[in-house]
C-alpha cells in the first residue's frame, strides 16, 4: 500500500488528505455491485436483441474505466473549477438538447438520444448536474447594480430546461429536476411566498401533465387501479423479488430477470433481489443512504453559501434519482425509466453521474484557503 504523508504539498497529497475518503469508498464498491448485477442481468436481453450474451457486459466495463478517472479528475477541481465546469456543461447540454428534438433517434415515440459515428448519447443526463451547480452559483453570487436577482435567472433557466424535456418528452426527468431546484431554493432561503407559489406552480404543472401526455397518464392510472393499465414490468419485477427470498437463487440461478423487460437498465434492482436476496437489496440500500448522510454532514460543515447549495442539490439529485428507481422496481411509485445510481447500465449516465458525483467530492473537501470569486 502506497503511503502519502500529511506534508505532501503536491497536488495528489493535498487531493488524499482533504477528499472524502469514505464516500469515495461507497461508491467505488456501488460500481463493482453494478458489474456484477449487470453480468448477471443483460446476457438474456442482448440474446433477445440478436447480440451475444456479454454485449452489454463488455460495453458497461468499457465505460467504468474512463467514468472512474474523469470522477477522480473533477473531484480534484477547486469551486470555482467546479463552477465553471458546471457553466460548460450546463451550456453544451442545452444546445444538444435542443438538436435531439431535431436530430434525435425516436425511441418509443420519444426523442431523448442523439448519435455520432455510431456514438449514442442523452444529453439531458449531463444536463442535470451542472444546472444544479449554475442554480447555487445564481442564488450565492452578490448581485451587481442594475442586473436581475439570481431567482428570476434560475426560473428562466428551469423554464427553459423543463420546456426541453417535456419537448422530448421526458416528464418524469423534469419532475426530479423541477424538485431538486425547489429543494435548492428551500435551503437558499428563499422567500415564504416564493416557495408557495413554487409549490402551487409545481401542483398545476403535475395536472397539466396528467391531462396532456397519454403516457403519463396511463401509468399513473395503471399505478392508481392495476386492473386499468399495463403492470408487466412491476408484476414481473415483483416476483423476482419474491423468488429471492432472504438469501436469493444464487448468482445465475435466476429465473423471472429473463422475463423482466430492461432488467439491465431500469428494473436492475429486481435481479439483485432474486440472485442475491433481501440482505443484498438491504445492504444495497444502505451503501445510497450512507453517501447521501455522509454528503450531507460534510456540507453541514462548510459556511460557504455556494458550497452548501450546489452540494445540496447534487446529493439531493442523487439521492432522488436513487429513490425513483428502487421505489418503480417496489411499486411504490407509477412506473418511470431511471438508471439505478452506478449500478445500473447506461454511458451516459454513468458518464454523468461520474461528473456530478466528482463534482459533489470536489466541493465536500476540507478547502483550507477560502476561495473568491474572480
Amino acid at each position: 500500500m502506497i503511503a502519502v504523508p500529511r506534508t505532501d504539498n503536491s497536488i495528489l497529497g493535498r487531493w488524499w488528505w482533504t477528499v472524502d475518503r469514505w464516500s469515495m469508498a461507497a461508491l467505488l464498491v456501488l460500481v463493482v455491485v453494478g458489474a456484477i448485477l449487470v453480468m448477471a442481468a443483460s446476457p438474456s436481453v442482448a440474446e433477445d436483441m440478436d447480440y451475444d450474451s456479454f454485449h452489454f457486459v463488455r460495453r458497461h466495463l468499457l465505460i467504468l474505466g474512463p467514468a472512474l478517472i474523469l470522477m477522480i479528475g473533477v473531484s480534484l477541481l477547486s469551486p470555482i473549477g467546479v463552477r465553471r465546469l458546471a457553466w460548460v456543461q450546463f451550456a453544451a447540454g442545452l444546445l444538444l438538447m435542443v438538436l435531439v428534438l431535431v436530430l434525435g433517434v425516436d425511441v418509443n415515440g420519444a426523442r431523448r438520444w442523439i448519435s455520432f459515428s455510431g456514438f449514442s448519447m442523452q444529453p439531458s443526463e449531463f444536463v442535470k448536474p451542472s444546472f444544479v451547480v449554475v442554480t447555487a452559483w445564481l442564488l450565492a453570487r452578490p448581485r451587481q447594480p442594475g442586473e436581475p436577482r439570481g431567482l428570476i435567472l434560475s426560473i428562466s433557466l428551469l423554464l427553459i430546461v423543463i420546456t426541453l424535456l417535456v419537448a422530448q418528452p421526458d416528464f418524469g426527468m423534469a419532475v426530479v429536476v423541477g424538485a431538486v431546484w425547489f429543494g435548492q431554493h428551500f435551503i437558499a432561503g428563499m422567500p415564504a411566498y416564493a416557495l408557495a407559489a413554487a409549490i402551487i406552480v409545481g401542483v398545476v404543472g403535475l395536472v397539466a401533465g396528467y391531462f396532456s401526455l397519454s403516457h403519463v397518464q396511463s401509468r399513473i392510472n395503471g399505478f392508481l387501479d392495476p386492473d386499468t393499465g399495463d403492470r408487466y414490468q412491476v408484476d414481473t419485477a415483483l416476483n423476482a423479488f419474491a423468488n429471492g427470498g432472504l438469501l436469493g437463487r444464487g448468482p445465475g440461478e435466476g429465473v423471472v430477470k429473463d422475463l423482466l423487460p430492461e432488467a439491465h437498465v431500469d428494473f436492475i434492482f429486481a435481479v439483485a433481489g432474486e440472485e442475491f436476496g433481501l440482505i443484498c437489496c438491504l445492504a444495497i440500500i444502505c451503501l445510497f443512504g450512507f453517501v447521501v448522510l455522509r454528503g450531507i454532514a460534510r456540507l453541514l460543515k462548510n459556511e460557504d453559501i455556494f458550497v452548501l447549495v450546489s452540494g445540496a442539490g447534487l446529493v439531493f439529485l442523487f439521492g432522488l434519482q436513487t429513490f425513483v428507481n428502487l421505489a418503480v422496481a417496489l411499486d411504490l411509485i407509477p412506473t418511470k425509466g431511471m438508471t439505478l445510481p452506478f449500478v445500473s447500465y447506461g454511458g451516459s449516465s454513468m458518464i454523468a453521474l461520474a461528473l456530478g458525483m466528482g463534482m459533489l467530492l470536489a466541493l465536500t473537501r476540507r478547502h483550507h484557503q477560502k476561495w473568491q470569486e474572480p
